[in-house]
């Protein structure tokens, strides 16, 4: 887990009565330590609260410059579930063996999966260390002493994503959509189900706007054929309008994942209706309205889907 200095030798001291929430960690061969540098050591695992936990602790980190002995608390992955929170205050403890007294760091930190480490406490400075009753001969005295615990179920949901990359396709593979009259569209209007890269799906478009936002023309993409409940499909994808004058695009792109809960991914404020509707642009031009959509899986595969709208309009 940890690089741990092969000449030290490192035991727990168990807590007095009066210490049963306390962990003491003696490293005896400090200077075993020293010689390795910048390195975290570990603690074994120990048990507190129904919880288990490490200590981990840096003889020569740095801050500002300045070497310092740091301290940090990790939760055991093992011991906590993924829906878990472990709301801790503790405190973080350096012993003077000469006069029997602590130097003390005080921290809360909510621990969870996504969070087991509480964060570097810098303790003392090594030069004040090697000058002090901290350090007794050759051995150190660290310690955690928690103050309160509280176990409780995580208040937002969270999920875990695997993004697998596939290498499927070299070339691009297109889906066209034809409309005969734009201004004929409802709103929303639906292409026809389509099936690529193994999935189903539909473009949804707004010719004048999804929910408030009639001042601009919305594009969805819909995926008809979702993935079982717990899992998730990672899309890159990319929505264009051709200028036709000029060959230019007018394109949103974005990391989309579909999902049970997720169906649709697409931009509302896709174009304001005023740019699209002017001529000049080229979006709209006499019959014909290049509408491209460009859908990526998160690898090197490339597939894209086109859809070629014409327009009964007159320049």
């Amino acid at each position: 887990m940890g690089a741990c200095a092969s000449s030290s030798r490192a035991s727990s001291v168990p807590p007095s009565l009066e210490e049963k929430k306390t962990f003491k960690w003696m490293i005896d061969g400090f200077s075993s330590l020293l010689d390795k540098g910048d390195v975290w050591t570990y603690s074994s695992v120990f048990e507190i609260m129904g919880i288990k936990w490490y200590l981990k602790v840096n003889p020569k980190d740095k801050k500002n410059g300045e070497e310092y002995v740091s301290l940090r608390l990790e939760l055991s992955n093992p011991s906590l579930k993924i829906d878990t929170v472990v709301n801790a205050y503790f405190k973080f403890l350096i012993y003077d063996q000469s006069y029997g007294k602590h130097s003390e760091h005080q921290v809360t930190h909510k621990f969870q999966t996504a969070s087991t480490s509480s964060g570097t406490s810098y303790m003392i400075p090594l030069k004040t260390l090697n000058s002090s009753g901290f350090l007794l001969g050759d051995s150190c005295v660290f310690g955690v002493q928690f103050v309160k615990v509280v176990t409780a179920k995580a208040n937002d949901k969270s999920e875990i994503l695997f993004v697998q990359k596939m290498n499927t396709f070299n070339e691009a593979k297109v889906y066209t959509w034809e409309i005969e009259d734009f201004f004929a569209l409802k709103n929303p209007s639906y292409s026809p189900e389509f099936e690529l890269d193994g999935h189903k799906w539909l473009l949804r478009i707004y010719p004048s706007g999804k929910d408030k936002n009639e001042n601009y023309l919305s594009l969805i993409l819909e995926m008809k054929d979702i993935p079982c409940k717990n899992s998730a499909n990672l899309v890159e994808l990319s929505i264009s309008i051709k200028d036709q004058e000029t060959a230019n695009h007018w394109k949103r792109t974005g990391r989309c994942q579909f999902s049970e809960n997720s169906k649709s991914w697409g931009w509302p404020k896709f174009m304001s209706l005023e740019d699209f509707k002017n001529s000049s642009n080229g979006y709209l031009v006499k019959t014909n309205f290049p509408h491209h959509c460009r859908l990526l899986p998160p690898s090197t595969r490339n597939t894209e889907l086109v859809t070629s709208v014409p327009a009964n309009v007159d320049s």
